[in-house]
């Protein structure tokens, strides 16, 4: 860590009531995780659409295009994705500080780096909410609309989530959704039924 920077302290800046009194919302982020072509990022792109239907302040980060710039110095070692993930944590940190609805999109592979990302928030006063988009292993593999799967079980790429390298589930996520039982509308309506139902929108 820089030695030579001070933190600014947060006397005289705007509160976090004032933001969302402002927004007519309060921060909140909403970490997707799950495996490959379980569906995070459709469910992902498709909640900020309906979330900025309604008017509401809603910003999305995906895994792969966090990759393209931030995180493009980053492999898929283990150490790699705790990194990847300490960094994302970060950044939605921030987003959700700004009143952000902010949606993340990452497989997040591991309990422990969640775990820190959950931490964050919450020492922070903002909330942190796990939404687990399950599907079984043999149902991502036969989506598979990139073609990794197929690739991974060929040997062509090591440290593959779910074949190679481990996929540590959620045990008590606040969202819990099954994609191989909920079509997209449904898995929108899920979290935005929650949302309401706990007063973040």
């Amino acid at each position: 860590m820089a030695t030579n920077i001070t933190f600014h302290p947060d006397a005289g800046s705007v509160t976090a009531d004032e933001r969302a009194k402002l927004l007519g919302q309060k921060g909140v982020t909403l970490w997707l995780t799950g495996l490959s072509a379980s569906g995070k990022s459709t469910i992902a792109c498709a909640l900020e659409q309906h979330l900025l239907s309604l008017r509401k302040f809603a910003y999305r980060l995906d895994g792969d295009n966090v990759r393209f710039g931030l995180n493009k110095d980053l492999g898929f070692s283990e150490k790699d994705r705790n990194e990847n993930i300490r960094r994302i944590g970060e950044v939605a940190r921030l987003f959700s500080d700004a009143g952000a609805i902010t949606i993340t999109a990452f497989i997040s592979p591991y309990k422990a780096d969640r775990a820190v990302a959950r931490t964050l928030h919450e020492d922070n006063g903002l909330p942190f909410l796990e939404v687990f988009v399950d599907a079984p292993l043999e149902v991502v593999e036969q989506r598979d609309p990139k073609g990794l799967y197929k690739k991974a079980r060929a040997g062509q790429i090591a440290d593959f989530t779910g074949i190679s390298a481990p996929y540590e589930a959620p045990e008590t996520p606040e969202i819990h959704i099954r994609t191989d039982q909920n079509d997209l509308a449904q898995s929108v309506e899920i979290i935005a039924e929650y949302l309401i139902k706990h007063n973040y929108v």
